[in-house]
């Protein structure tokens, strides 16, 4: 053996993890037997916030290179994808906590005060570097979201805030995807011009159809207008940064052009690395929300409209924030912009050739 020998007990400092679940109930003489389930399924879900932290942070450091090698982004997209994971698992936990009926929760529920999961520091900041902004939040108890914690804490969350986002990373990378344009090939003008003869087409069709009532010709019509406005909105630079001012977008007009690029041409042997990692994006935000969702589910179950030990609204806080507190929304927005296969502009062989990955040397 190369190294010392260790024993599992030791290895996983099993005397201390074991040795940490403290029942208040107990200690202040009104012991309550499902205190011990709580505890351990809030200290499991900590554990597992500590190890998404571990590979957001790497995921983080991979994405903040320029540019980003091909091996960091594939190890990227394996972490995230560990994370998304780890995410769903965690959902599951809730059904164990939901072993413990409200009346086993009210046994030991006043010793609690004023302990509430928002005070999760780790929590916090999965979703500040994730790239959920301050002022997109909403207010705790009227204060911003941080204050309620620890000093320490508080100084730690704001570090988070300063730093670059994994939003902020993704941002910066997108703005500089290469073959967008090039001597014969402007991705934007193409796409723009297929759109524009797509929304054409479809049009004419209307207006030449022998089974639609001069009704249903003048709805149609109408829509057809409404998804011009829709995309005029994306082509023109200036309502763009109108819709981003407004909080419609929230990634850069060069980002959103990439991301569609990407999107379109995903099959392309370059681009299927970039694709799955914005499709994990998307995976992110489902899953939080799942889990935000699952999270007022339960607290509805247990407390019905009772305030939370916190003080918050309870179900109602946690609900919103399921509904609010999205993070990459914008990728899921793309959807709006894509068009059909059969409508996308192929791109010329000399660009294809280099977004492949055939290898030019031969054996000897």
């Amino acid at each position: 053996m190369k190294h010392p020998p260790v024993h599992y007990h030791d290895y996983l400092r099993l005397n201390d993890l074991l040795n940490a679940q403290h029942l208040r109930s107990r200690e202040v003489g009104q012991p309550a037997h499902d205190e011990m389930l709580f505890i351990t399924v809030h200290q499991t879900y900590e554990l597992w916030f500590k190890q998404i932290l571990f590979e957001l942070d790497s995921v983080r450091e991979s994405l903040n290179a320029n540019p980003v090698p091909e091996r960091n982004l594939g190890t990227a997209i394996h972490r995230l994808s560990r994370i998304v994971d780890i995410l769903k698992f965690s959902i599951g936990q809730v059904d164990i906590l939901e072993t413990m009926t409200p009346l086993d929760f009210l046994d030991f529920r006043d010793v609690l005060y004023p302990a509430s999961g928002f005070q999760s520091v780790q929590f916090r900041l999965i979703e500040t570097k994730l790239g959920l902004r301050e002022n997109d939040r909403l207010l705790y108890n009227q204060m911003p979201f941080y204050t309620h914690l620890p000093p320490a804490q508080q100084e730690s969350v704001k570090a988070a805030l300063e730093q670059p986002s994994l939003h902020d990373l993704v941002e910066k990378w997108l703005e500089r995807t290469p073959f967008l344009q090039s001597k014969n090939f402007d991705f934007w003008m193409i796409y723009k011009n297929a759109v524009m003869e797509m929304l054409a087409e479809d049009r004419q069709v209307v207006e030449e159809s022998p089974r639609l009532t001069p009704q249903e010709k003048e709805r149609n019509l109408k829509m057809n207008d409404l998804t011009m406005t829709t995309f005029q909105s994306l082509f023109d630079r200036k309502s763009f940064e109108e819709l981003r001012q407004a909080g419609q977008f929230r990634l850069s007009a060069p980002a959103v052009h990439a991301a569609l690029f990407i999107q379109i041409y995903r099959d392309e042997p370059i681009l299927q690395q970039p694709f799955r990692l914005l499709s994990l994006l998307l995976d992110l935000d489902e899953v939080m929300t799942s889990w935000r969702n699952r999270h007022a589910q339960m607290v509805s179950r247990m407390l019905g409209r009772k305030i939370g030990t916190g003080g918050s609204s309870g179900h109602d806080y946690l609900k919103e924030t399921a509904d609010r507190h999205k993070i990459f929304g914008d990728f899921m927005r793309l959807a709006t912009y894509l068009i059909p296969r059969s409508k996308i502009p192929p791109l010329p062989e000399d660009l294809r050739q280099r977004m492949d990955f055939t290898s030019t040397s031969s054996a000897t």
